[in-house]
Parts: C-alpha cells; structure tokens; sequence
C-alpha cells in the first residue's frame, strides 16, 4: 500500500497539474458518478491527508480517493498518450485544456461536499507531512494502548497518519525493538523520539522517487524486503513474518540480532522471500 511519502507526492502532480484551472471535461467510470459532471468548475487545490487524496472544486465540491495497493494517479499532457492501464481500469478522468488527470484502478473515490470532509479523514491522527502535525499527540496515541505490538499500533491511522508497512519495518530497525514489542515496553528515550524520527523518515523521502532510510549508497532499506540476506550492520540473515489481527496480515521483517523483544511465536507461518519490489513513484 502506497504510505504517505508516496500519496503526499500524488498530491503534489495533481496539485501542480489541475490547481487554478478550469476543467473541460470530468468523466467519472464507477456507476455510483455515471451522471456527475464537473466540467466548467475550476480546482482548487488537491491535498494529502495521510493516505487520503482530497481534490477541492470550486462550489463547495471535493473528490475523496485512496490509493490503497493498486490505485494510482497519472498526469498527461494535451494529446499524450495515457499510460497507467488498460482502459477498463480507469476510473475518473478530470481534464483542463493542457493536463489530464486519469486515476487509475481507485477502490475509494468519492464525490462530497467540502464542508463534509472531515467524515472521510476526521478519524485520522496527526499527518506526518501536515500542518495538523503533533508529535506529543501522535505519542499519547500510541502509548494509549500499551500492550498492543508496536507494529500495528504503528499501522493504526488513527494513532498517526502516512506510514505503511516499510516505514512499520524501517521505524522498528530504527529503534532496535522488533514489530511484537508491546508499546509499553518500548524504553522511554526510545518512545519519546519516535514522533520526530517517523517524521524525518516521511520528510526525506517525499521529493524521492526511491525510498532511502540507510543512507548507504547502494543500500536503500536496513530491513524491509531484505529477508534472508544479511543485516547491513551485523550480517544476521533479515527474517520475516506476517503481523496482524489476521484479517490483514502484513509481512514484517526485523533483523533477529539488532532488535530486542519477541518474535513470531514458535511454529507460525514465516515468508523467506523477498517481496520488496523497487518500483518509480
């Protein structure tokens, strides 16, 4: 699932390409819009709000979408040819004279008005990459609920908003926890630097077309996608395991020999592949 480096940079090619202009024509592919039309209204801006896209027309009107894994939003200049995906995958398109926005296999895409926005995103905590940013809320967040694994409550949009399952991994390296430790066991100086680190994480990668949380040349993640080859700080074989309530397992990976605190139990699934695939975003 796209995290909130990678929505924050959505909203800034759609911003930049449809912020100010007039649209010619809205055409929106899902049955629930097969009627609504937009042409003739001119866009305001579009935001980030964790992984939430939020795209303002002028008359009080907002379309909601999320990416979730597969959807994507791709900007094409006048008479360019669309590249995202067969046709059939298209869910909206929203064009000014110069630029098409075409959204590509969106799950959400919702049409509400501005003023109820904050049903859509009001459940969501401090945005690592927002105004609304608040480290010692996001913390009293996830503290709240000390005997939860730190993995999901990291996961939790409703702790903090924009990180997914690599920056889950990266953030746990980072710390020297693994992802099952409880959130009360996470010793205090580590605990109260966690906000600030999530955030700097987020902040260096969201002009990037590559993650990097290693600053190794070569070298882009400590963990994530790593599992079995060696950790780059101690040569341990990267392990990983699915996390979850069960309902959404995600696989984790953790090296076994930097990180302190429980793993899997004894006997659960554990995935040797690599599943990170490096992709443009």
């Amino acid at each position: 699932m796209p995290e909130g480096d990678t929505v924050w940079q959505a909203a800034k090619r759609l911003h930049d390409a449809l912020a100010g202009q007039v649209l010619v024509r809205s055409d929106f592919r899902v049955p629930r819009y097969a009627t609504a039309d937009l042409s003739g209204r001119r866009v305001l801006d579009t935001i980030a709000r964790g992984k939430h896209l939020l795209t303002r027309f002028e008359g009080g009107l907002t379309l909601h979408s999320h990416l979730r894994m597969e959807g994507a939003w791709k900007v094409f200049g006048s008479g360019e040819r669309w590249k995202g995906g067969p046709g059939h995958q298209i869910r909206v398109v929203l064009a000014t004279a110069e630029r098409s926005a075409v959204g590509y296999r969106l799950p959400v895409l919702e049409l509400l008005r501005s003023t109820e926005e904050e049903r859509v995103v009001g459940h969501l905590g401090p945005d690592l990459l927002g105004p609304d940013w608040d480290a010692e809320l996001a913390l009293s967040h996830l503290l709240a609920d000390p005997a939860r694994p730190l993995g999901e409550a990291l996961l939790d949009q409703r702790n903090l908003a924009g990180i997914g399952n690599v920056y889950k991994s990266e953030l746990c390296f980072l710390l020297g926890v693994t992802p099952w430790l409880p959130v009360g066991a996470l010793p205090a100086d580590r605990a109260a630097k966690l906000p600030a680190l999530a955030r700097r994480l987020l902040e260096a990668n969201r002009e990037r077309v590559v993650r990097q949380t290693t600053g190794l040349r070569g070298q882009d993640l400590f963990v994530y996608g790593r599992a079995p080859r060696p950790c780059l700080r101690c040569g341990t074989s990267v392990r990983v395991a699915d996390q979850g309530d069960g309902s959404q397992e995600r696989p984790t990976y953790w090296c076994p020999s930097c990180q302190a605190g429980p793993a899997p139990p004894p006997g659960s699934p554990q995935r040797w592949r690599d599943r990170y695939h490096r992709t443009p975003r």
